[in-house]
């Protein structure tokens, strides 16, 4: 985990190649990220779930050790709110995680239950904390990524809402935040001048490119499931011009 955490602070953020089976991680092995993390949409949706623990831990799991085998990358998975509301469950779900060669662990703060919602900042943080305090006594050595996510759902004042989840999950034990949605210049200055811990970006339509980003102390840029969504639209779009071409013309040309 050293060394994972440790590309946190380099001079460049780490852009992460996100992931969701076998192929797509030697993928991005082939195309020389320094690290690479699952992305629980594009999961979920490749084996037919909605987005939100709706799986079984147990298929994520496996999914992920497959995963970990086929790659030397450092690997980190979203293992959205934990699978379970209760911090020693998520304990052992992140051990599970880590026996199979995980090295950091995406938590967010807010759950589905028909539509996603924000769980308690106080309960979520003093959750973080039982992990982080369970993990040391057991010797897990694991970068704990905290999710929040106040822009995501469109909260009211959004940054004033986040300023206060990060201080908390600071508090807790995070070691870096996850802020999905947030795409302003001026927003994300604020959020990083909240903390001493790296802040996670996502990809976004109006997020502004990687060197904007170094520029206003972004340490790290994830896909989420943007790739996993363009990959399938494009493979839609092969599909129908094979059915309507009646040849496989689209395959073989160049």
């Amino acid at each position: 985990m050293k060394n994972f955490k440790a590309l946190h602070y380099q001079k460049t953020p780490l852009l992460i190649g996100n992931v969701w089976d076998v192929a797509s991680t030697r993928i991005a092995t082939k195309a020389n990220f320094k690290a690479i993390g699952t992305s629980s949409a594009a999961i979920a949706s490749m084996l037919g779930y909605q987005d939100g623990e709706v799986m079984d831990f147990s298929e994520l799991l496996y999914i992920v050790q497959r995963i970990s085998v086929n790659t030397k990358l450092p690997l980190s998975v979203d293992l959205e709110s934990g699978y379970s509301r209760n911090p020693l469950v998520i304990t052992e779900h992140i051990r599970q995680l880590a026996a199979v060669g995980v090295v950091g662990i995406n938590l967010e703060d807010s759950i589905v239950k028909e539509e996603r919602q924000l769980l308690n900042a106080v309960e979520f943080a003093e959750t973080v904390t039982a992990i982080k305090k369970q993990l040391k006594k057991e010797g897990i050595d694991i970068f704990l990524n905290i999710r929040t996510d106040t822009f995501l759902l469109g909260v009211s004042n959004p940054l004033k809402a986040t300023q206060q989840r990060i201080q908390l999950y600071e508090k807790a034990g995070a070691d870096g935040i996850f802020v999905p949605c947030i795409e302003t210049a001026a927003d994300i200055s604020t959020i990083v001048k909240t903390t001493n811990l790296p802040i996670n970006v996502m990809c976004m339509p109006n997020l502004p490119d990687f060197k904007t980003l170094q520029q206003l102390g972004v340490q790290r840029i994830s896909m989420g499931n943007f790739v996993f969504e363009k990959n399938y639209a494009f493979f839609g779009e092969m599909l129908e011009q094979i059915n309507q071409q009646q040849s496989f013309n689209v395959l073989i040309k160049k």
